[in-house]
């Protein structure tokens, strides 16, 4: 009796000394990640308010915020950045909020279980214990300004200022930690020669995929400010960094995403680098010295274009180095892999060119480059709208090897010598492009009438693709694809007849028929999606393990 007592007083001993031990971790995580509100001096601007004219216009002094019959929104914004943050906020403070709600649906769906997002919360936050260290104190109280107009219904997940602060790092956290197909984008550039009227002209799809709602409320941000360059972006609410953009003096810079180490702390958002350039570099040294003295905890490719150097680069950056790529040619490619003779050769490169889609979109680029005669606007549209595989193969509509993949938050053109930009418009890069030219807007400053601001007699036209029998059996295909995941019922054979070229709708029938242990069935599919252009290594091995299974299965 007296030994079971001692060892149950060793165990209870043992579970007091657990609890102590996972008690000081969550104190500590606790501690660590907490974030110090910037300490501004001038506060002024929070009284400001904004004037509702009518119709979806807001004013605020000299800035302003509307709705354009094109479906997207339209801001401007000056001063300095506290004052920037919260005039932001003010006037886009619906698409803050909703913006959030969406971000928070799509983590509870892609993380149900309650105790799995408390879990994640202290992973993020012991992640991010050093990101505000790395961020400059004017986009810190930019981003505390606009933190202001946030939601107070999140705060279980950390104060306003924190977690906007957090999103800013949400890009290069999914991209870390998947390594995904969820940042495919494909840019390239054209001058000289290779260009109509020999002007630049450069061409980017953000394939940055989080759900539809992510994409439902872009906006084409105009800033002033009080220190560098004047700049437009294509944002969404709350967010104050840069994935695509060009500023006053004709630099435009998009970002590619590469293959990554998974790292064990955060530092600079490449999103907040890409503003810094944008903001502060006027030509390609500028932009060079920029990227250089900032830490980043992802992989990035940056394509930079310049005015004043007529020709565009590539400045590729891991976390422990980084090189320039100059294509030498009067055009220029950027996928998801590096190009550079730093970086071309590394392990996690040539992984990147054997195993993803990358390298294949990339030889697409190049074909339909070399292909289209003398670049334009139309034409580079046209390239970025493309959805056929090489030798312009069917290969099914929403592959990712494709260089329109039919996911894209956004697409666009830019002419940095007319200072002139192209926006896409909903769906993805299939509605009209939208024509804004910069010097004309920055004239503007303040908008005391609700008009376009945009050049109607430059506007693109919708992809005709559109109309056809194609894309609306493209959209049963997402319905089918939905209902798979949401757990309901669907005719496989119809799914197939949706898309029939695309190797994941015979995944989707292949793992639905596999849950109802149609074994044979789900073999049929399985064996099909071979035979198809697949995006993947990833993909085709998962094929091959579940034919694999199958086959045991059926052997027994």
């Amino acid at each position: 009796m007296l030994k079971v007592k001692n060892i149950l007083k060793w165990i209870l001993y043992l579970f007091a000394a657990c609890l102590l031990v996972v008690s000081s971790v969550f104190i500590y995580i606790t501690q660590v990640s907490k974030i110090n509100l910037p300490n501004v001096k001038d506060k002024s601007s929070l009284k400001l308010e904004r004037k509702d004219e009518g119709n979806g216009f807001y004013t605020l002094k000299e800035n302003w915020f509307r709705k354009s019959k094109s479906g997207l929104y339209e801001l401007y914004v000056e001063g300095d950045g506290f004052e920037r943050g919260i005039i932001n906020g003010k006037l886009t403070r619906e698409l803050v909020i909703r913006q959030e709600d969406h971000f928070s649906e799509q983590i509870y769906k892609m993380v149900p279980s309650e105790y799995k997002r408390s879990y994640l919360k202290y992973l993020i936050g012991w992640f991010n214990r050093k990101l505000d260290q790395n961020i400059t104190e004017e986009y810190k109280e930019e981003i505390y300004g606009i933190s202001e107009s946030a939601s107070d219904k999140y705060q279980y997940l950390g104060n306003n200022y924190q977690r906007i602060l957090n999103y800013h790092a949400a890009h290069d956290i999914g991209h870390a930690l998947q390594n995904l197909a969820l940042v495919g984008c494909s840019s390239f550039g054209t001058w000289n020669n290779n260009s109509e009227d020999s002007t630049m002209i450069i061409g980017r799809n953000f394939d940055f995929y989080v759900g539809d709602k992510f994409a439902e409320d872009k906006i084409v941000a105009f800033f002033n400010p009080k220190y560098g360059h004047k700049f437009m972006t294509v944002t969404w609410g709350g967010f104050i960094g840069a994935v695509s953009g060009m500023n006053d003096m004709g630099l435009t810079v998009t970002i590619n995403a590469a293959k990554s180490d998974y790292p064990l702390s955060s530092a600079t958002p490449v999103s907040i680098v890409t503003r810094e350039i944008l903001q502060y570099a006027k030509n390609i040294a500028e932009a060079v010295a920029i990227a250089k003295s900032r830490n980043m905890f992802v992989s990035e490719s940056f394509l930079v274009a310049s005015a004043i150097d007529n020709k565009a680069v590539i400045i590729e950056k891991t976390p422990n180095t980084m090189d320039v790529y100059d294509s030498h040619k009067n055009y220029i490619i950027c996928t998801n892999h590096f190009q550079s003779n730093e970086l071309a050769n590394s392990k996690k490169n040539i992984e990147q060119i054997n195993e993803s889609a990358s390298n294949y979109r990339y030889e697409r680029l190049k074909e339909l480059i070399n292909s289209s005669g003398k670049n334009n606007i139309q034409k580079t549209i046209n390239i970025l709208r493309d959805r056929r595989g090489l030798k312009n193969n069917n290969i099914g509509n929403g592959n990712e090897k494709a260089i329109n993949q039919l996911i894209a938050h956004h697409s666009i053109v830019f002419e940095p010598q007319k200072q002139m930009v192209w926006v896409s418009t909903s769906p993805w890069q299939l509605g009209q492009f939208v024509a804004y030219d910069l010097k004309k807007i920055f004239k503007l400053r303040g908008l005391k009438k609700n008009v376009e601001v945009s050049d109607s007699t430059l506007t693109i036209p919708p992809d005709s693709f559109l109309l056809t029998k194609e894309y609306k059996d493209f959209e049963s295909f997402r319905v089918f694809k939905q209902r798979i995941l949401n757990g309901f019922k669907v005719n496989t054979d119809s799914l197939i007849v949706s898309n029939p070229e695309f190797y994941y709708s015979y995944i989707l029938a292949g793992d639905y028929s596999y849950k109802l242990n149609d074994y044979t069935k789900a073999l049929l599919y399985y064996n099909l999606a071979l035979t198809k252009i697949i995006a993947s290594k990833k993909e085709e091995d998962y094929i091959k393990d579940q034919i694999k299974r199958i086959n045991n299965k059926l052997a027994l």
